[in-house]
């Protein structure tokens, strides 16, 4: 806890938070491991600088899933989509919210054309976790972040639902 006039650790650090780009690589690199959902086609932004709309293709459960939404910007039209899409199977992924946002140039001297280092902190109420994703394409990161962070609730929901049908079966 911080105290009136000493510097702490920053607030993110005073918490457990999951790097979910770690836990995710572990998951896919079992051979038995079968991703909740799957991006079937890119996804597409139409913006004409008042309410971007983002639709975007996935495969949930067998079904394939086709969804289009609105946001404020971008990223906000794409993780509207992507919940939207996911939210049939997968209720309970109303409650993640995006709860930071950080952008990173890398390779500043190639300019416009640099590659840009997407880190989003995402929470359900209960855990916190961190995912980034790197392109030329900010959209882009985001969104292979987006679903990542998605992909990364869902799991951590299920495992969390066997650990209570465990805990209640002893």
């Amino acid at each position: 806890m911080r105290t009136a006039g000493k510097e702490g650790p920053p607030l993110a650090e005073a918490y457990n938070v999951i790097n979910a780009n770690r836990e995710l690589t572990i998951l896919h690199a079992f051979s038995g491991y079968e991703p909740p959902f799957r991006i079937l086609r890119s996804y597409h932004i139409i913006d004409s600088g008042l309410e971007p709309e983002a639709t975007i293709v996935i495969d949930a459960g067998g079904k394939e899933i086709h969804e289009a939404s609105t946001g404020v910007g971008p990223v906000d039209a794409l993780a509207n989509a992507l919940k939207k899409a996911l939210k049939p199977a997968f209720p309970f992924i109303e409650e993640v919210r995006l709860i930071d946002f950080a952008a990173k140039i890398h390779e500043s001297w190639s300019g416009t054309k640099a590659s840009v280092e997407v880190t989003l902190l995402l929470s359900d109420g209960a855990e916190v976790w961190r995912v980034s994703q790197l392109s030329q394409n900010i959209n882009q990161a985001s969104f292979h972040a987006l679903a990542e962070g998605y992909e990364y609730a869902i799991v951590r929901r299920r495992e969390r639902s066997k650990r209570r049908t465990r805990q209640a079966a002893h």
